[in-house]
């Protein structure tokens, strides 16, 4: 927000410097971007004097120019060639002599000596327009005839300069949305820093009813959207331009000129934070109604769109229809025009929700939502009325013509607060005076209703939004005391921590993220919030089971993801659509689910789940252009390695796992691994090709889904151990089978390990054959199987022993015939 440093000083009392106030503000919590000087006429005026016409000639070699001498104030003639028709002899005119910069839009001109048509010129007389006084150019500028030569320019029309202080305000600061409304903080601060002070509030005793000659009733049939509706007419009001003063303060922040009623109410609501809209009264008629009007009515709002309300838009209406958009945005057929004279003046205080929805759904965002949306004073309504009508007397003429209808059903109380010394000392780790601590919050205008040896109770003004507990009165104290007047301890007072569980789990993270950045992967992290257009047709993601939000900004951000293959995959189509095809990516996040079946009356929260995930993404080449291997595509087996090796490096004992064939939409082919008690650890396969096409990839993507909290559930009872390597030799034993074609090597691997526990150490399967001199239905499997006994040597007769024990097993079992 924008803050004028001299508008400011109409309300609070310093001669602190732009710099020093933006210093002040930060230390206060309003927090300053930026200070910039600015001027009405840019460049202000600076090197411009006042000059008097001594001489004026024809120039001999022009029809239209004048040679004229004229006195700057040092009593030397200075000779200037000018073109003006209306320059004369005698006249007081502004000169812009040597040095002297003129302006052009973006562009200066420096004023140099120079020849015009044969003759000297040391200068020039100026018009309006070249001055950015204003946009005559049909003459020069003639001045009084008792104004002094030598009289700087900037002095005569009294140009200032001001500065622009960016302040950033945070969405609980609703008060602070106004020069008053940062007065008051700055007041506070000077206070404590011993400044001699006042704050300035407009005074409006002058208002008065002048006549009743245009009643408006007001009438409220929504009060949960609108608990206070404040209006008061005004005839005979003339539309016109506004005064140099008002044009100035809203040019000072950057607001333009409409009329003097617009702007008005712009004044105010940059003044006192509190937004008013202006009818024209007879489009008004006898009645404002306050009310939501039936979905889909056609609305036509200022800036000439065609808008369709929504039942839950809050209106401002007359017995004909809708007249303003309440709180956000007003209406083309009832906003003040140049023909307008009587007018009726709104001040109300809207529900922030219904504003912040409402401003959302038709895509508005005005300096009212802007406020509204954050709460205004709801005691301010008719003090902000008698200031608005009094500036309309003032620069506009005509008569109040009615008593402020000020409908309030439930008016606002102030907040009670009680604050305790011992709690107030100990939060802010320094015992700050009791004076002290009184002096604050009076300068914040709480008022202290009952004081007591252990603290105090507040009546805080409800325009403090973000100040109803007790730790928020304590933080207002501490910002006003100074943040950085609260020494730092030398000693460090602490409380020793074990790990939690949290803190085991981002170890691991860690670890793993290392070990995959160290295989030529790359970490990437995408938005919790996704399409729901992904999961329209799937069936293991059901649409049902998304977890939607209330107010999404878009359409493509209106749920959160139940897995994390989209987001990755719109990872790999951007790469691939910039020529780069070969990737490895992977990425930690949560997965969430609801699931209305679960839905327990007392616990909000009990349909919602929140899964922690890793996913690895692998596509495009393993290997490409290298002069030492050919290109090589990735594929399952390679993603399986990669799952094996994360598994492997937590700690997770592959042998304990079962390995199954899985299905579901995401997969075309796919495999699952699960612990002993039957928990998902990992799926990991090939993606739907369905799935790529909606993304235009045209590759095979490979994609594993680690469900990492059931992982990290399974290692608490894991402990790290070693043992010697074996003296003993291992036994390698290779088998050539003959198998049924359906016959999976997973299957006999399991087999292997159940058959003999002890002393079989590892299988491989290191070839397949299918084809000729094979029956039919069958395919051959060359097997190794690795034998090793960690007491002694095995011999011949232990390892056929074994060897027989587990071809019987296979024979038995899976119809294995050796070849």
């Amino acid at each position: 927000m924008n803050i004028s440093y001299n508008w400011l000083k109409e309300y609070v009392d310093f001669d602190l410097s732009a710099e020093e106030v933006s210093a002040a503000l930060t230390s206060i919590g309003l927090e300053v971007e930026g200070v910039e000087k600015v001027q009405t006429i840019k460049g202000g005026l600076e090197g411009l004097v006042v000059g008097e016409v001594m001489t004026c000639v024809a120039h001999p070699n022009s029809d239209h120019l004048h040679i004229t001498t004229v006195n700057l104030g040092s009593g030397v003639p200075t000779q200037i060639v000018c073109g003006a028709p209306n320059v004369e002899a005698g006249q007081k005119v502004i000169v812009a002599p040597l040095g002297a910069t003129l302006y052009d839009g973006d562009e200066s001109i420096v004023m140099k000596k120079m020849k015009l048509r044969g003759v000297e010129s040391s200068g020039m007389i100026c018009a309006e327009d070249e001055i950015g006084l204003g946009g005559d150019h049909a003459g020069i500028i003639v001045l009084p005839s008792d104004v002094q030569p030598g009289t700087l320019a900037k002095d005569y029309y009294k140009i200032k300069n001001d500065w622009l202080i960016e302040v950033d305000i945070t969405p609980n600061r609703a008060d602070a949305v106004s020069h008053y409304g940062v007065a008051r903080d700055m007041y506070a601060w000077l206070m404590q820093n011993g400044y001699q002070t006042k704050v300035h509030k407009p005074i409006v005793d002058a208002f008065a009813v002048d006549n009743h000659d245009l009643d408006i009733d007001v009438k409220i049939e929504n009060e949960e959207a609108c608990p206070r509706y404040s209006g008061v007419s005004m005839k005979g009001v003339k539309v016109g331009e506004s005064p140099e003063w008002l044009k100035e303060h809203l040019a000072s922040i950057g607001i333009r000129s409409i009329n003097n009623i617009v702007d008005i109410t712009n004044y105010i609501v940059f003044e006192l934070g509190q937004p008013l809209h202006c009818y024209d009264a007879d489009v008004v008629g006898k009645e404002v109604i306050v009310k939501t009007m039936p979905h889909g009515t056609k609305f036509v709002t200022l800036d000439g769109a065609k808008r369709s309300l929504d039942e839950n838009d809050l209106m401002v209406c007359n017995n004909q229809g809708p007249m303003c958009i309440a709180g956000v945005f007003g209406g083309v057929a009832s906003g003040v025009t140049e023909k307008t004279t009587n007018i009726f003046l709104e001040s109300a205080y809207f529900h922030p929700t219904w504003i912040r929805k409402t401003a959302r759904r038709h895509s508005l965002n005005t300096d009212a939502s802007f406020r509204f949306e954050r709460g205004v004073d709801p005691l301010n309504q008719v003090y902000v009325l008698k200031r608005a009508a009094l500036l309309v007397k003032e620069l506009a003429g005509g008569t109040v013509s009615s008593e402020i209808k000020d409908v309030c059903p439930k008016p606002a109380k102030k907040f009670l607060i009680h604050v305790s010394y011992k709690h107030i000392n100990d939060l802010i780790g320094k015992v700050i005076p009791i004076q002290t601590i009184k002096s604050i919050v009076r300068s914040l205008e709480m008022d202290i209703t009952a004081e007591a040896t252990e603290g105090l109770t507040l009546a805080v003004p409800p325009y403090r939004v973000d100040v109803q507990r007790e730790c928020d009165v304590v933080e207002d104290i501490l910002r006003i005391y100074g943040y950085n007047n609260v020494e730092i301890p030398a000693s460090l007072k602490s409380t020793l921590t074990v790990k939690g569980d949290v803190d085991k789990s981002y170890k691991l993270q860690n670890l793993v993220a290392e070990q995959l950045v160290g295989s030529g992967f790359n970490e990437i992290m995408n938005n919790s919030l996704t399409k729901i257009a992904y999961y329209a047709s799937l069936k293991d993601y059901p649409v049902e089971n998304l977890v939607r939000l209330l107010n999404p900004l878009s359409s493509d951000l209106s749920v959160m993801r139940q897995t994390m293959l989209f987001g990755g995959l719109e990872s790999v189509a951007r790469n691939i659509n910039h020529k780069s095809p070969d990737l490895k990516f992977f990425e930690f996040g949560n997965c969430y689910h609801f699931h209305q079946e679960k839905r327990v009356a007392e616990k909000i929260l009990s349909p919602y789940t929140e899964d922690y995930h890793l996913a690895l993404w692998l596509t495009g080449n393993k290997v490409s252009n290298s002069w030492a291997h050919k290109d090589e595509e990735s594929s399952v087996y390679e993603m399986k390695a990669y799952v094996e090796n994360v598994l492997k490096r937590v700690g997770i004992n592959l042998h304990s796992l079962k390995l199954e064939e899985y299905s579901d939409d995401i997969y075309s082919s796919a495999l699952v691994a699960k612990n002993a008690a039957g928990q998902i650890l990992v799926t990991f396969g090939v993606v739907n090709a369905k799935i790529l096409k909606q993304f235009d990839i045209e590759q095979p993507v490979y994609y594993a889904d680690i469900n990492w909290n059931t992982l990290h559930k399974a290692l608490k009872n894991f402990k790290v151990s070693y043992y010697e390597i074996s003296k003993y030799p291992a036994v390698k034993r290779d088998l050539a089978m003959l198998v049924d074609k359906d016959v999976k090597f997973l299957q006999i691997e399991q087999l292997a390990y159940n058959t003999e526990k002890k002393l079989l150490k590892d299988v491989w399967l290191f070839d397949v054959y299918e084809g000729k001199n094979l029956e039919p239905g069958k395919k051959s499997y060359a097997v190794s199987f690795l034998l090793q006994d960690e007491n002694q040597t095995l011999n011949d007769k232990q390892i056929d022993k074994i060897m027989n024990k587990l071809l019987s097993s296979l024979q038995h079992q899976l119809d294995v015939k050796l070849r």
